[in-house]
């Protein structure tokens, strides 16, 4: 694990400028989460088809997908708040886009509001991952570790909270959701500014130098930055896969719909929120535990999601999908603190928009993928989830070492010594 040096001071007001960190990932959170309850009011009002109203999540999740690699180079180039902060005022303005389409514009409304979510998704690609890649440029060590922990928990809160308040706003009026997002933006964008200060002395490299550089860290870091993907991937296709399962379920089982329903989906996804938190304290700087949690992460899922289809009874039913919750707040701030750290500050902004990519993707392909799975029947889609995430652990154990550790993919402790130091 390549520890950087560029890291500053830990500040005095080290909690705040955490929480305006924070606010960057729960703000790219309720971008898709929130109008999910809103959107059969969508359908009704706009006389649309269900994949009309689909491409409302999709046209925002496609764009933040793609662009995330172009807004981690720029943020390596000019700095993560030149990036961040823009990134927020543009996801604000698809949000207006979208709200005043709807209010004003009713003949084009649907038409405006699929360039408004365009334009937030454009938006949204700035924001989480560089966000995390500014957490290692500011932090080190525990400081690090907890600052990428509340991170991964302020995304889980997101999640948390964006169904309640997304069906809460929606009682108002459907497109009243459009307008909290620029509204929500303001606080965090403030915050950013004022509070965030970023490390001096960024070296601009020429595009070339820029590109080499990158390409050597991912040469030398490949195994531990290709499984933590996969693994970060997997982990979070499971856990939507099975939200979206839990939503249906809780429909069809029981008749919850709007905010109750919204509460009891939240019950796993504040697990791994908790988890996610008291992760980012554990964890520190310790590689070797790092890795091991992503591996018991994912083996536990394993077993979860085995159990499942054998679950008899409610209690043991959510029981089992908040291990599923556990295991992803044991895997993920494992996963951003070896990812932040395997480069320096000059790479490390590129390194994590993949990862973001590769999240996004991840976040997107799980309720399609299950919804077709529930058709061919409950246990062939947990326990093709459960062969899957065994296989993520696998190939984890596998290559998940920095470069330089020992070839036994048991040995999973790295320690690089500071060129022109000799070791002890």
């Amino acid at each position: 694990m390549t520890e950087s040096s560029d890291a500053q001071k830990t500040p005095k007001n080290y909690w705040l400028v955490v929480a305006a960190l924070s606010g960057v990932p729960f703000i790219m959170v309720l971008g898709n989460s929130m109008l999910i309850p809103v959107l059969p009011d969508i359908r009704n009002s706009l006389n649309l088809s269900s994949v009309q109203v689909s491409l409302i999540i999709t046209l925002f999740s496609l764009p933040a997908g793609i662009i995330i690699p172009v807004t981690g180079f720029l943020s390596d180039r000019y700095g993560r708040k030149a990036v961040i902060i823009p990134a927020l005022v543009v996801y604000g303005a698809g949000g207006l886009i979208a709200a005043l389409a709807a209010v004003f514009f009713k003949q084009y409304a649907y038409v405006l509001i699929l360039a408004g979510r365009v334009v937030q998704g454009i938006g949204a690609a700035g924001t989480a991952p560089i966000a995390m890649a500014l957490c290692g440029d500011l932090f080190k060590d525990k400081e690090r570790s907890r600052s990428l922990g509340s991170i991964e928990a302020s995304n889980g809160l997101g999640k948390v909270l964006s169904p309640v308040l997304g069906s809460a706003v929606g009682l108002l009026a459907w497109y009243a959701a459009f307008i909290f997002f620029p509204l929500v933006v303001i606080p965090v964008v403030v915050g950013m500014w004022l509070l965030v200060k970023e490390p001096e002395g960024r070296a601009k490299q020429k595009l070339g130098q820029y590109l080499k550089s990158f390409a050597k860290v991912f040469k030398d870091q490949k195994g531990l930055l290709l499984s933590s993907y996969l693994a970060g991937a997997i982990a979070l296709m499971v856990l939507f896969g099975v939200l979206f399962y839990l939503s249906e379920y809780l429909e069809q089982q029981y008749g919850l719909d709007g905010i109750p329903k919204g509460l009891v989906l939240a019950i796993p996804v504040l697990f791994m929120s908790a988890t996610s938190f008291i992760t980012g304290f554990i964890i520190k700087k310790k590689e070797a535990l790092m890795k091991i949690l992503v591996i018991t992460g994912l083996s536990i899922m394993t077993a979860a999601l085995i159990f499942l289809p054998l679950a008899k009874g409610v209690i043991f039913y959510f029981a089992a999908i908040s291990v599923i919750g556990v295991s992803t707040g044991l895997v993920l701030p494992c996963l951003n603190m070896l990812i932040t750290s395997a480069a320096t500050i000059k790479e490390r902004g590129l390194i994590t928009s993949l990862y973001g990519s590769v999240r996004f993707f991840g976040v997107a392909a799980g309720p399609p993928l299950y919804g077709f799975l529930m058709a061919k029947g409950t246990g062939l889609m947990f326990w093709s989830s459960a062969g899957l995430a065994l296989a993520g652990a696998v190939v984890f154990f596998i290559f998940g070492k920095a470069k330089g550790s020992q070839a036994n993919p048991a040995s999973f402790i790295y320690k690089p010594i500071p060129a022109g130091k000799p070791g002890k």
